[in-house]
């Protein structure tokens, strides 16, 4: 069986301890075959944060891919901003801004869509769209085929419309054709998972909340999401699970989503 753990928005700089504690003790009971984070690894894309964000990633013990989110370029130091505004997450994290993950069951491709010129609003072009859209179709049988984001492809709320990935649809669109499964996102604080269902193939968005930062929203507390599929699920399913932090300290499992991603 292929285990993913889903960390979002860490927002360093505003982390709890304690949650972050109980999410690397976390990780090394469930020692997952990869770790993504999608984007807002820190508050204020400071160098301390990331060297901090950097050592919580090392301890959790596992493989991982990172994407920048808005957050993880400098708001306030306008030259960094704008002259190079990746400077302090590659320092930390590499300098692939769109890491590739291939294995056997499992083709993971990260995408960066931020933009310097935009203050949190995120952008993915068409280049982007088609480059995606090809390694996927190059896919092998039998891969899950997953696509990182920073800003949502969908929401669950009215409210949160603004948010939604500038091109989005016409990623949807094509990366459905290409034989996408799942797009992970943040950015929004908010878990879900929503089924797309009027696409060239069914499509789940699954979104992850905070997982270590005091900047919670609407009472929903901090979490992560894990990703189990292969021996030990039925055949052809996904098990997306939204686990939290609780109040006895560690992370606790809320709900189970089983997505049955098309195949052929």
């Amino acid at each position: 069986m292929s285990v993913l753990l889903h960390v979002s928005d860490t927002h360093f700089g505003t982390e709890r301890a304690p949650v972050v504690e109980a999410l690397v003790a976390f990780a090394h009971a469930l020692r997952p075959d990869l770790v993504v984070l999608s984007g807002d690894i820190t508050q204020r894309a400071r160098r301390a944060q990331f060297r901090a964000a950097r050592l919580f990633v090392d301890r959790l013990g596992s493989p991982f891919v990172a994407i920048p989110g808005n957050h993880d370029i400098a708001l306030f130091d306008l030259a960094s901003r704008w002259l190079r505004p990746y400077a302090a997450h590659m320092e930390s994290f590499g300098t692939e801004l769109e890491p590739v993950h291939d294995s056997a069951d499992c083709l993971l491709q990260c995408v960066n869509t931020t933009r310097p010129r935009r203050h949190k609003n995120g952008e993915v072009s068409a280049l982007q769209i088609e480059r995606v859209a090809a390694r996927l179709a190059a896919a092998r049988p039998g891969q899950l085929r997953i696509v990182v984001v920073h800003q949502p492809v969908a929401v669950s709320r009215d409210e949160d419309l603004p948010n939604l990935l500038r091109g989005h649809a016409q990623a949807l669109r094509r990366w459905a054709e290409a034989g996408c499964d799942l797009v992970l996102g943040g950015h929004i604080h908010l878990p879900y998972v929503v089924p797309l269902v009027q696409l060239a193939r069914p499509l789940w968005v699954v979104q992850a909340g905070t997982a270590v930062s005091h900047r919670v929203r609407d009472g929903i507390p901090n979490s992560v999401n894990v990703l189990r599929w292969g021996r030990e699920v039925a055949p052809g399913s996904c098990l997306i699970e939204r686990w939290d932090h609780g109040d006895e300290g560690r992370f606790v499992r809320r709900s189970v989503t089983e997505a049955q991603p098309a195949r052929g």
